[in-house]
């Protein structure tokens, strides 16, 4: 693996991080730069990377630059990275929400190789699934470093066209929250009919992580798994028959809708 500087210490970063360090890559090639102390000195003393307060010795460090900044910071690092050395050997990784590639070449002030990547949190524990645009100066070398890269936290996609990343941000990089308020709802009601806490987090959590492999072992469509457990008249059919009563279905293509809008909002806005 190349070596690899992260301009940012968020929980972004951190997640990639820790996937990269538990897949097997040296800590030693992977550098933090971020202006506040706090959060990449715990992630140096937690996984032995390298460490700085200053953007432009990690960049010069790394052949992969992971912009991981909040996007409105992105502009003002690109420019300080391409005012201060040449950056027209490196690859660039974005995983900023709403900055287009456009956008970050006209801050490097270069038409540089740029992955956009739409990643998620679970890539810390090697269960990430991230969507991935490349734009026409990235080489096939490149684009293999980039997959390798997000491949160690997870599944990728590679997608056609840049504003797919819009649609990976409600279908993948924003819907952890999704699941986790539905479990969130689930365990309060658990705790209502008389569950305690502890009780009522391994039933709900449990039950999900199953269902979740169900999927994944089985070639069968979600909807054929959820007929299996379905029996006509009964407790399950019951449950489903009211989630489709409130408007589950319509209620989950509006919360993922607005996504979509608010990602192309902050592209405007960038």
């Amino acid at each position: 693996m190349k070596k690899i500087a992260f301009i940012g210490a968020g929980n972004m970063a951190r997640a990639i991080i820790i996937g990269l360090v538990n897949s097997g890559v040296a800590a030693k090639n992977i550098i933090v730069a971020n202006p506040s102390a706090e959060k990449r000195v715990m992630l140096a003393n937690e996984f032995g990377v390298q460490q700085t307060n200053d953007n432009i010795e990690a960049a010069k460090f790394a052949d992969i630059i992971v912009l991981s900044v909040k996007p409105h910071f992105i502009c003002d690092v690109c420019q300080q990275l391409s005012s201060a050395l040449n950056i027209s050997n490196k690859l660039f990784v974005s995983v900023a929400a709403g900055t287009t590639v456009t956008q970050i070449q006209q801050a490097l002030n270069s038409q540089v190789a740029l992955v956009r990547v739409m990643p998620n949190t679970p890539a810390q524990l090697g269960l990430g699934m991230s969507g991935l645009f490349a734009s026409k100066e990235v080489n096939s070398e490149q684009k293999a470093a980039s997959d390798k890269l997000m491949s160690a936290v997870g599944k990728v996609i590679w997608l056609k066209n840049e504003e797919q990343i819009n649609d990976i941000i409600a279908i993948a990089g924003s819907a952890p929250a999704y699941f986790f308020l539905f479990m969130e709802a689930m365990e309060k009601q658990a705790q209502t009919l008389g569950f305690n806490a502890q009780e009522s987090r391994m039933l709900v959590q449990q039950t999900a992580l199953g269902a979740a492999q169900m999927v994944e072992h089985n070639t069968a469509a979600i909807s054929t798994l959820r007929e299996n457990v379905t029996s006509k008249g009964g407790t399950t059919f019951a449950a489903l028959e009211q989630f489709r009563k409130d408007g589950l279905e319509k209620i989950v293509s509006n919360a993922m809708n607005a996504a979509i809008a608010r990602a192309e909002e902050m592209a405007k806005d960038s």
